[in-house]
């Protein structure tokens, strides 16, 4: 695995270009698209900050973050349900349950008992990252630990999505709002076509190898020279990940 290098700006050395597996539905657009405004706009909760972060995430920002996020759960179920040879009935429901304050999701995918940690990025991203606050030195998400559920899980997975949902919330001065009209948010989302790449996945043990040598990006520092961290994250470059379609061929 390769680290970043620079002491106060990093810059990513091993990337993967974006190449599409598929697009969204209309139809899984719609149903996520409502999920997201509920958690972000009505009876749902969502943090409004990162673990380790300074900055409070308005709405809009929740809005599209938990949009993005159940997409890209979306993205790892539907790529299971492609290739794995034995994915029929084993592949666990998306959660478009509307939690309220400190409940959340178990897991994100579970696929014959072996957990998937899903994050999400842009199409032009290239970092898996993990906020090192809600890690222990073993790989366990604290969260869990402390509300007694699952704490590892066996794989994580990057998913990228494109557009970029808060680069496009940002051009329509909306990124920011802590109210949105709701049929105007759906008719800007559903004005796009939205798709997916998955250029890897690391294992729990990968996981420990990374917090172990400490592959850290400082709160505060840039990241190719423009995006500022709010919080210390763990990382690992595309690059450096195995091929997700090549292991669901092995499961």
């Amino acid at each position: 695995m390769t680290k970043l290098k620079h002491k106060d700006y990093f810059f990513t050395t091993k990337e993967i270009n974006f190449t599409p597996i598929d697009r969204y539905s209309d139809s899984a657009v719609k149903k996520i698209f409502n999920f997201a405004y509920a958690m972000a706009f009505a009876e749902g909760h969502h943090r409004s900050y990162r673990s380790g972060g300074r900055e409070r995430r308005k709405n809009g920002q929740i809005f599209i973050n938990a949009f993005q996020g159940k997409l890209a759960e979306l993205a790892v179920s539907n790529t299971i349900k492609q290739y794995a040879s034995d994915s029929a009935g084993k592949v666990s429901k998306l959660d478009l349950s509307v939690h309220p304050e400190n409940i959340w999701d178990d897991y994100d995918i579970i696929y014959k008992d072996m957990s998937f940690g899903v994050k999400s990025t842009k199409y032009y991203g290239n970092l898996l990252l993990l906020e090192t606050k809600d890690w222990n030195e073993k790989g366990e998400y604290i969260p869990n630990i402390k509300a007694g559920k699952k704490a590892v899980s066996d794989y994580f997975v990057l998913v990228r999505i494109k557009p970029s949902g808060e680069d496009l919330l940002k051009q329509h001065k909306i990124l920011y709002s802590q109210e949105i009209n709701k049929d105007r948010l759906f008719a800007l989302i559903n004005s796009r076509t939205w798709l997916y790449d998955i250029p890897g996945y690391i294992k729990h043990q990968d996981l420990q190898y990374i917090i172990r040598n400490q592959y850290i990006l400082p709160q505060g520092s840039v990241l190719n020279k423009n995006t500022e961290m709010d919080a210390d994250n763990y990382y690992i470059q595309s690059g450096d990940m195995k091929n997700f379609i090549q292991l669901l061929f092995t499961l």
